[in-house]
């Protein structure tokens, strides 16, 4: 398998495994031509204003990343990009990107006792971002975004307010 593939499959079950134990579920897209790799879904029991809050995420993988700063740099197709960005969508959608080390060989540690995912992963909004006129676009990803189980439970929270940007 390329390592593209790869990676792909690893930052699902890495998204898999924080909205699992976040107590929401995924659905993946068997189409990708939206810039919607997966959408998780809360229940009919959660959200206030809306009930069954979704999220659209477009996953990405990246091996380059240092963990040096207080952003991470990830370069984006302008599809994916204005994909994202629509101010218009009915259902809210972010941006994913897992870091991985650059050894395929250290991205996941077996032993007896547990099973470690590495490393670690950012998330954005692209809602509402202007247009660009070039190819791809250099994006910053807050590291204060991780995107882990407390975050994806404040993300669906707000969404289920109705208070999601």
């Amino acid at each position: 398998m390329e390592e593209s593939l790869q990676k792909e499959q690893f930052s699902i079950a890495y998204l898999r495994a924080v909205a699992t134990v976040a107590n929401y579920s995924v659905d993946d897209q068997t189409v990708d031509d939206d810039s919607v790799d997966v959408t998780i879904k809360g229940s009919r029991q959660q959200g206030t204003v809306q009930k069954s809050p979704r999220l659209d995420v477009q996953l990405k993988c990246t091996s380059t990343d240092t963990g040096q700063g207080d952003e991470l740099s990830f370069r984006l197709s302008r599809k994916n990009y204005d994909d994202l960005r629509d101010p218009h969508l009915h259902v809210p959608r972010i941006l994913v990107v897992l870091c991985v080390p650059p050894s395929l060989g250290d991205w996941l540690d077996e032993t007896p006792e547990q099973t470690v995912l590495r490393r670690v992963a950012y998330w954005r909004s692209l809602r509402g971002e202007p247009a660009i006129a070039t190819d791809r676009r250099v994006l910053h990803l807050p590291r204060t975004n991780r995107f882990c189980v407390n975050a994806l439970r404040d993300i669906m929270t707000r969404i289920g307010d109705g208070a999601w940007e």
